[in-house]
C-alpha cells in the first residue's frame, strides 16, 4: 500500500484505506467552500445560534480563573462528574459513582473511539445498524475491528410515514452475529433516520446481547430531543444490561455547543476503567474551562426548564421545515428524535448532462441530487448513501438528510427556496 506521493518510500496503514480516510468524504464534498456562498447549509449538524447565555457566562468565568485553565483529571473535572451524577441518576434508575461509573471525554466521538480502543482486538466484529453515523466505521477499523452492517428497512408507504417505519429484521440481526462478534452499537434517537427505538426493539437487542455476551454501545447523544410524546428508553436500564452497556452523551448536542468537544460516558466500572486507560493515552484530559461550563449547564438546566423549552423550539423548527416538504408533496420520514429528517428525493429529475464536479461523478444518485439542490436551489443537504457500506448503498440513494438545527428565520428562508424544486419533480 503506497502513499499518494509514490516517491515517499514508507507505506501507509491499510486501515486508512479500509476506513475510507483517504477518499474525499461527504463533508469535504458538501463543504461551504465548494458550494455557492449564499447556500443555506442544512446538511451538517451544527447550529447557527449560540449556547444559552448562562452557559457561556460560566465558560467566561472559568476562563477568568486559574485552575480551569490547566489540566483536568483524565476522568473529568469533579464538578462536572458530580453534575452528571445529579442530572442522570433518575433516568438511569440508580446511584452513579463519580469515580468509577462516569468518564468525561473530548466529545462523544472521542468517547466512542476510546471504548473501541479499550475493547477491540484485531478481527473483533462490531455490529452497526445502517444508515450509521459515519464516524463509527473508521473508528472501529482504526482499532483493528471489523464492522458488520445490518440495515434498517424503510417503508414510506402512506401519507405520513414515520421514522419508526425504518425497522430491524431480527432474524437478519441474529444471522449477523458470529463467534467474533464483540459489540453492537445502538444509536437512539438515531442519526440520520430520526428513529427512536421502542422498548420492544431494545428488549430484543438486549436478549441477543446477553445470549451472545456482547458489549453494547448506546449512543444516546440526542436523548434530550424526542418529540410528540415518544419515550426514550435507555437500554442500560433493561434487565441484565447495565453490566454490559456504556451510554454515550454529549454537551454539544445538549447545549448547542458542538465545537466545545465535551461529552461523557456512563457505565459500570468494568467498562469505564479500561476506557479511561485508553482515553488517557489518546487525549489525556478534556478541555478544562468548558467542562466547568457544561457542569453549570447541567446544574441549572432543571431549575430553568431549559430542556423543556429547547424541545419546544426544536419541534417548531422541525415543523417549519416539514411544512415546506409537505407543500412540495415530497415524502419524508417524520422524525421522532434528533434534529434530522430523511427526505425521499427519488422524484427529483436533473439533466443527464448536468456539470457535476469530479468529486460527485461516479457516486450514488443521492450525491448528484444533493449537489443539484445545493447549486440550483441554494439549500444543501447530505446524501444518505454515505452512511452505508458498499453492498447496501442502494437502500440509501433515494434519500437526502436535512438538519433543522438552525434558527427559525433560516428555516423559513430554506423552505421558500425549496419550493423552486417543484419544476424538477416528476
Amino acid at each position: 500500500m503506497s502513499t499518494a506521493d509514490s516517491s515517499f518510500p514508507i507505506s501507509i496503514s491499510s486501515r486508512l484505506i479500509e476506513g475510507r480516510a483517504l477518499q474525499q468524504d461527504v463533508w469535504s464534498v458538501f463543504n461551504a467552500a465548494n458550494l455557492p456562498s449564499d447556500c443555506i447549509n442544512l446538511g451538517q449538524g451544527y447550529m447557527n445560534f449560540s449556547p444559552p447565555s448562562w452557559v457561556i457566562d460560566a465558560a467566561s468565568s472559568a476562563l477568568g480563573s486559574v485552575l480551569p485553565n490547566h489540566y483536568s483529571h483524565p476522568k473529568g473535572r469533579i464538578r462536572l462528574r458530580h453534575a452528571i451524577k445529579q442530572f442522570y441518576e433518575a433516568s438511569f434508575n440508580r446511584s452513579l459513582d463519580v469515580e468509577t461509573e462516569i468518564l468525561v471525554t473530548s466529545g462523544a466521538n472521542e468517547g466512542q473511539y476510546s471504548v473501541f480502543a479499550a475493547f477491540l482486538d484485531h478481527g473483533d466484529e462490531v455490529i452497526m445498524f445502517e444508515p450509521f453515523f459515519d464516524q463509527y466505521m473508521p473508528s472501529v477499523i482504526f482499532n483493528g475491528g471489523k464492522p458488520v452492517y445490518v440495515p434498517l428497512h424503510p417503508n414510506l408507504e402512506g401519507d405520513k410515514p414515520s421514522a419508526a417505519n425504518w425497522t430491524i429484521d431480527f432474524d437478519e440481526l441474529r444471522r449477523a452475529i458470529s463467534p467474533r462478534t464483540k459489540m453492537i452499537i445502538v444509536n437512539t434517537p438515531h442519526n440520520p433516520v430520526g428513529k427512536v427505538f421502542t422498548k420492544a426493539e431494545l428488549e430484543k437487542i438486549a436478549e441477543l446481547a446477553k445470549e451472545f455476551n456482547l458489549l453494547v454501545m448506546a449512543d444516546e447523544v440526542y436523548d434530550c430531543l424526542v418529540y410528540d410524546g415518544k419515550q426514550h428508553v435507555r437500554i442500560a436500564n433493561l434487565p441484565g444490561m447495565w453490566e454490559r452497556t456504556v451510554t454515550v452523551l454529549s454537551a454539544g448536542k445538549a447545549f448547542a455547543a458542538t465545537g466545545w468537544r465535551v461529552g461523557w460516558l456512563i457505565g459500570p466500572p468494568s467498562i469505564i476503567t479500561p476506557t479511561l486507560a485508553a482515553c488517557t493515552r489518546i487525549v489525556f484530559c478534556t478541555n478544562s474551562p468548558l467542562q466547568e461550563a457544561a457542569a453549570a449547564g447541567l446544574e441549572e438546566a432543571k431549575a430553568r426548564g431549559f430542556f423543556e423549552q429547547q424541545l419546544k423550539e426544536y419541534q417548531e423548527r422541525r415543523d417549519i421545515l416539514l411544512a415546506a416538504f409537505d407543500k412540495l408533496g415530497l415524502k419524508y420520514s417524520l422524525p421522532e428524535g434528533s434534529y434530522f429528517v430523511l427526505v425521499d428525493v427519488s422524484r427529483l429529475k436533473f439533466p443527464d448532462d448536468y456539470p457535476f464536479p469530479e468529486s460527485v461523478q461516479g457516486r450514488a444518485r443521492d450525491f448528484k441530487a444533493c449537489w443539484f439542490m445545493a447549486v440550483e436551489i441554494g439549500v444543501s443537504s447530505i446524501p444518505v448513501s454515505e452512511f452505508y457500506c458498499e453492498e447496501h448503498r442502494n437502500i440509501g440513494e433515494n434519500y437526502a438528510r436535512f438538519g433543522f438545527c438552525k434558527d427559525v428565520d433560516t428555516l423559513k428562508e430554506a423552505g421558500q427556496r425549496l419550493q423552486s424544486l417543484s419544476k424538477y419533480l416528476s
